[in-house]
């Protein structure tokens, strides 16, 4: 038995902050036999990026009412009837419907499911992609904001994507904006076939272990995924998201990394293209809003009756058939 030295002084005790509540992650760790998840002090950038995200939000809500209602109440009635009337906005109540549907139960594929759609009703690609960007700017936030009070997002991986993220969606707002909606709707369209085939080809992967380390070329990546999900309305996840976890990294601090950084992409693309697009797209979103909120229910039920390879068969198929369905009416205009 060794001696203590004489001049040993024993450290202080690392008091550790645990996560004592009944989350996923608890129960797992609960039934492998293992302690709680160890609660990690927000960084200071992530801190800063939380309360950025709040208050947009906030203000956001605020600016919406002031535009609704105007100078009177009056105003106010009036615009909610107009926009009852409004074919879109019903159109789109249905489309926010069912791409929350496949968001909520999936994980992924809200933009490239709602621009499908929008696309089928015959709005332009950038009126689908405007409409798409400003009514996820509240879902991202508030799953972006979630991710990281739960300690899912890595700070290093998130600064990584923030700022190739956001050129990317600037190129992309331009593209979409500067170049004929006929002209370009083929083209984004077969984008839209080839994505929901990739989605489609990730049921029947076999699991990749984990691999240590940082991710790799992660602004190019970055910068593609903003110009894609952008141009084409939607793809950020499936190629950001898919691309790191396909490869084998940590599936948890890449989802919650990929998704905050997500919110301050759509932010940016929102907002270039509410200046860029010159049709009203107001209604669209307040119908692909409205229509998501009815769907969390729905959402639920099939994450819990359907298995997470079934889900992405049918959302493959769902947004492979949309899209050629789209592609045939576009190459008979």
């Amino acid at each position: 038995m060794t001696a203590i030295p004489d001049n040993w002084i024993p450290k202080p005790m690392k008091i550790r902050d645990l996560d004592l509540s009944n989350s996923p992650v608890n129960q797992e760790h609960e039934a492998l036999g293992l302690p709680p998840v160890e609660q990690i002090p927000l960084h200071p950038v992530i801190r800063a990026a939380v309360w950025f995200a709040v208050l947009t939000l906030i203000g956001l809500v605020v600016l919406g009412l002031t535009q609704l209602f105007g100078g009177s109440w009056q105003q106010g009635v009036d615009n909610i009837k107009a926009t009852l009337d409004d074919r879109m906005f019903w159109s789109a109540l249905l489309v926010g419907l069912l791409a929350q549907i496949v968001d909520g139960a999936l994980g992924m594929a809200y933009g490239l499911t709602s621009t499908s759609f929008l696309l089928a009703t015959g709005a332009s690609p950038a009126l689908a992609s405007a409409s798409v960007h400003m009514a996820e700017v509240f879902t991202t936030g508030i799953s972006g904001v979630s991710h990281a009070k739960f300690g899912n997002v890595d700070k290093k991986l998130f600064v990584r994507l923030l700022v190739p993220g956001i050129v990317g969606g600037l190129l992309g707002a331009v593209l979409v904006t500067q170049i004929d909606g006929d002209t370009l709707k083929p083209f984004i369209t077969v984008y839209l076939l080839l994505m929901g085939a990739y989605v489609l080809s990730k049921a029947f992967r076999k699991h990749i272990a984990t691999r240590k380390g940082e991710p790799k070329h992660v602004a190019k990546l970055a910068l593609l995924g903003g110009f894609v999900d952008t141009s084409g309305g939607g793809g950020w996840g499936p190629v950001v998201t898919t691309t790191l976890v396909g490869t084998g990294h940590d599936p948890r601090t890449t989802i919650g990394s990929v998704n905050f950084a997500e919110f301050f992409l759509t932010l940016t693309s929102a907002a270039s293209l509410f200046i860029l697009v010159e049709e009203s797209i107001w209604h669209v979103v307040i119908g692909l809003i409205v229509g998501g909120l009815f769907a969390a229910p729905f959402a639920a039920y099939a994450c819990k009756k359907f298995s997470t390879r079934t889900l992405l068969i049918l959302v493959g198929l769902l947004i492979s058939g949309i899209s050629l369905f789209n592609l045939y009416k576009a190459l008979l205009a």
